[in-house]
C-alpha cells in the first residue's frame, strides 16, 4: 500500500506537467487579447509594458516562467518570494489567481461534497431497491428515473427547480451563496446526473451479487435479509461505484460550470468560463492545475479504498 501511494505521488508531477503543457498550448491559441476591457484597449505603451512584464509576447518565456513559479521551483532557487504562485489575473484587477482560487474553491468543494453525498444516498438507495426485484415496476421506475437523470441537461433541471421552488413556491432563494438554503437547489441539480450513474452501477452490481454463492450461503445460515443485502451483497456491489466516485468527486467539487452559472454560485467554475472568454491565461492555467491535482488525488484515494472495501484485491 505504501509503495502504491509513493509511486502515484512520484507520477503526479509528470502527469501535471503533461496537462500543463497541453493546456498552455490550447490557451495560447485562444483568439483575443486579455489586456482589453470590453473592447477598449489601454494605450499602446501600457500594452507593451504589460506584455513585457507578463511575457505575453513570448510563449516560450511565459511557459517556463509560469511553470517555475506555479511548481515552486523558482521559490526553491531563490528567484521568487513565495511557492506555488499562480500569478496575477490578467482580467481581475488587484486579484491574483491564488486569491481567486482561495475564494472560489471552498465554495465549489462545499457544493460538490453536498452533491456527491446526496447522489450516493439517492443512487445507492434506488439501485438496491431496483435490484431486489428485477423486472418489477420498482425496477422499471428506477431505470426510467436513471435514464432521465442522465439525459436531462443541468441547465434544464436547474431552471425547472428555480421556477418551482423559487418563483412559484417562494420557498428557496433564486441564487447566490450564504447559507444552507442557498445550497439546496444547486446541490440537487448537480447531484442528479451522478445519482443516475450510481443507481445504474449499483443495480447491475447488486443483481450479480444477489445470485452469488456466498449470498445463498448467508441466507441458508438464517441471516436476516437486510444483513445479507447491506453487509454482504452491497459491500461487493459498491466496488464499481467506488471506481466511478474518483473522477465524479473531482468533477463535482471543482464545480459545475453550468450549475454555478444558473444559480450565481461564486465558485471556480464560473471564473473558468470568464477566463476562457477573456483569454486570462494565468487564471485558465491555475484552474486547470487545481482541477487536475484534485482528480489525481481522488483517484489515488479510490485505489487505496479498494483494499479497505475488499481485502482480496491487491492494490499494489
Amino acid at each position: 500500500m505504501i509503495r502504491l501511494v509513493a509511486y502515484r505521488l512520484l507520477q503526479m508531477p509528470l502527469i501535471l506537467l503533461a496537462i500543463y503543457s497541453i493546456t498552455f498550448a490550447l490557451a495560447w491559441l485562444i483568439p483575443g487579447n486579455p489586456l482589453e476591457r470590453e473592447g477598449r484597449a489601454p494605450p499602446p505603451e501600457i500594452v507593451d509594458a504589460m506584455k513585457a512584464q507578463y511575457n505575453l509576447d513570448n510563449p516560450w518565456a511565459f511557459y517556463w516562467d509560469y511553470l517555475g513559479k506555479a511548481s515552486g521551483v523558482s521559490w526553491l532557487m531563490g528567484r521568487h518570494d513565495r511557492p506555488f504562485d499562480l500569478g496575477p489575473s490578467l482580467t481581475h484587477e488587484n486579484w491574483s489567481v491564488n486569491d481567486i482560487l482561495g475564494a472560489g474553491l471552498p465554495v465549489s468543494i462545499t457544493l460538490g461534497l453536498a452533491a456527491i453525498l446526496l447522489a450516493c444516498a439517492i443512487g445507492l438507495g434506488a439501485g438496491v431497491v431496483g435490484a431486489l426485484r428485477p423486472g418489477s415496476w420498482r425496477d422499471g421506475l428506477t431505470l426510467m428515473l436513471a435514464l432521465i437523470g442522465i439525459s436531462l441537461p443541468s441547465f434544464v433541471v436547474g431552471t425547472a427547480l428555480l421556477v418551482v421552488f423559487s418563483v412559484w413556491l417562494k420557498a428557496l432563494p433564486v441564487g447566490g451563496w450564504g447559507g444552507l438554503r442557498h445550497l439546496i437547489l444547486p446541490a440537487i441539480t448537480l447531484a442528479l446526473p451522478f445519482a443516475a450513474y450510481i443507481a445504474r452501477l449499483t443495480r447491475f452490481g447488486m443483481i450479480e451479487q444477489m445470485q452469488s454463492d456466498y449470498v445463498r450461503t448467508a441466507r441458508a445460515k438464517g441471516l436476516p435479509e437486510h444483513v445479507v443485502v447491506l453487509k454482504h451483497a452491497l459491500k461487493n456491489a459498491f466496488l464499481p461505484v467506488l471506481s466511478y466516485l474518483g473522477p465524479a468527486c473531482a468533477a463535482a467539487m471543482t464545480g459545475s460550470f453550468v450549475v454555478e452559472r444558473v444559480f450565481a454560485v461564486p465558485g471556480i467554475g464560473q471564473h473558468f468560463v470568464d477566463a476562457v472568454l477573456s483569454k486570462d491565461l494565468t487564471l485558465i492555467m491555475g484552474v486547470v492545475l487545481a482541477y487536475s491535482t484534485m482528480l489525481i488525488l481522488f483517484n489515488l484515494i479510490v485505489d487505496v479504498l479498494y483494499a479497505w472495501v475488499d481485502p482480496r484485491i491487491e492494490v499494489g
